[in-house]
């Protein structure tokens, strides 16, 4: 296991590096200039642009700041900020843990939902219930997230008034239950589809027929030999989920105004500010790989049978 989890770690770096070029080169080849924008309307002083560009290392050859950057990650230097010479790293660090809050509240909303909708559908599958949940899934997948959201923020917060519009506070759980939902719901429908699908394929299998010949409670076989084996799938696309709940914040923030990544890299975007961009997009990067790995390993604890050597 040792020497699986080392060799995994070796294979991130130049996964790691060719994801956070790409995301530098896209940034950095965004029209305009982020120096020039500092003036507005303003014509300004070439000398002072030249200046500015100079003390941000913005005059150096792209791979020489990709390089730069890259040295100085491992320091924890994720830039600076053109416009207030903020560090990228107070940025992250203010609005991080909000999104962070946000995607796993979702996280465990989809997982608890997610499997059990998927385990009662696949334990009567082809039954009024399975087809009921069905077409629940397939309208949560059709229905972009943008839209859900707007709806939802309509109808429970202006209709019923059952929750606030947007979140005043971001620590509060309870103003974080709406965006939470809105962004699991896709989430919630392919993990439930993987899960009835899973469930109702291994309950045909022979070691359910065996499990249930030798006398063994329904409980155990479906919660210790049914629901194990089926779970194999789910983990696989819930570790790439995390990831990708983190992408999505970022519409969802912006309905329900949480300020968390989704905000920053909003406003970072309208000022061209690509080191704040690009610090954020490394920093999910991370997340996913990983994320990648921790379902690798927990593959061997749902089935025995898997061995890394």
């Amino acid at each position: 296991m040792g020497r699986y989890v080392a060799r995994r770690l070796l294979q991130m770096i130049p996964v790691f590096i060719g994801s956070t070029l790409l995301i530098f080169c896209m940034m950095y080849a965004l029209p305009g200039d982020p120096v020039r924008a500092l003036y507005g309307e303003k014509a300004p002083d070439p000398a002072q642009i030249a200046a500015i560009k100079h003390q941000l290392g913005l005059d150096l050859p792209l791979w020489h700041q990709y390089w730069n950057y890259l040295t100085g990650l491992f320091q924890g230097d994720f830039g600076t900020q053109i416009a207030s010479q903020r560090p990228v790293f107070d940025v992250i660090e203010q609005a991080f843990p909000v999104t962070i809050r946000l995607t796993l509240f979702a996280f465990v909303f989809t997982v608890v939902a997610g499997i059990l909708l998927g385990l009662v559908s696949g334990l009567r599958a082809d039954k009024a219930l399975d087809r009921i949940v069905l077409v629940f899934t397939l309208l949560l997948i059709s229905v972009p997230s943008f839209v859900l959201g707007f709806l939802f923020q309509y109808l429970f917060a202006f209709q019923l008034g059952w929750v606030t519009p947007t979140v005043q506070n971001s620590r509060d759980l309870g103003q974080l239950l709406l965006p939470a939902i809105v962004l699991a719901a896709l989430s919630l429908a392919y993990v439930t589809r993987l899960t009835r699908t899973s469930v109702a394929e291994n309950l045909r299998a022979d070691y359910i027929r065996t499990a249930i010949a030798k006398g063994l409670p329904r409980r155990r076989v479906v919660g210790v030999h049914l629901l194990r084996n089926s779970l194999i799938p789910v983990v696989t696309f819930l570790g790439t989920d995390i990831g990708a709940l983190m992408a999505g914040a970022v519409v969802t923030e912006g309905i329900f105004n949480v300020h968390g990544v989704g905000n920053a890299i909003f406003e970072a975007l309208n000022r061209r500010e690509g080191s704040t961009v690009v610090g954020i997009a490394t920093l999910i990067v991370i997340v996913y790989l990983v994320a990648s790995l921790l379902v690798d390993l927990l593959y061997a604890v749902l089935d025995p049978r898997i061995r890394y050597d």
